[in-house]
C-alpha cells in the first residue's frame, strides 16, 4: 500500500497550498479550502483513502473523514473549485487575481497513473505553517 502525505506550506483566505508526496517523493501541489471558507477543511491527521467512482468523477479516490462524504482528489484550480476536496496541480500561480494551482488536469492524470490499480492508500495531512 502506498503512503501519501500532504505538507501544507501556505495558508491564506484564498486557500491552503500543500505539497503531495507519494512514498516519500515529492509529486505535485495541492489546494484545499481554508477554515474561513464555507466548505469543510480537512484537519491534520491520518486518513484512509479508497477508490471512488461517481457520475461527476468516474475514477478517483475518496478521503474517509468521519462525518463527511465525497471528499475527493480531483482536478481544479482555485479554492472555489473545491467543496472540501483536494485539488492537484503542477505549479502555483494566479487565475483571475486569485491564488491557484495550475496544470491541474495534467497533475490529476499523472497522479492516477501513479496510483495504478491501487484501491486504497494511507494519507497523512500535516501543517508546516
Amino acid at each position: 500500500m502506498k503512503h501519501l502525505r500532504i505538507i501544507r506550506v501556505e495558508r491564506s483566505e484564498e486557500g491552503i497550498i500543500g505539497v503531495l508526496t507519494i512514498d516519500g517523493k515529492a509529486d505535485c501541489l495541492t489546494m484545499q479550502p481554508d477554515e474561513r471558507d464555507a466548505h469543510f477543511s480537512i484537519p491534520e491527521g491520518s486518513y484512509l483513502c479508497k477508490r471512488f467512482h461517481g457520475k461527476k468523477y468516474p475514477d478517483t479516490f475518496e478521503i474517509l473523514v468521519p462525518g463527511h462524504t465525497a471528499l475527493l482528489f480531483h482536478a481544479g484550480n482555485r479554492e472555489t473549485d473545491s467543496e472540501g476536496c483536494i485539488l492537484l496541480g503542477e505549479e502555483v500561480g494566479e487565475l483571475n487575481g486569485k491564488r491557484a494551482v495550475l496544470a491541474s488536469g495534467k497533475a490529476f492524470c499523472e497522479f492516477m497513473k501513479k496510483m495504478g490499480s491501487d484501491q486504497e492508500f494511507n494519507l497523512v495531512i500535516e501543517d508546516c505553517i
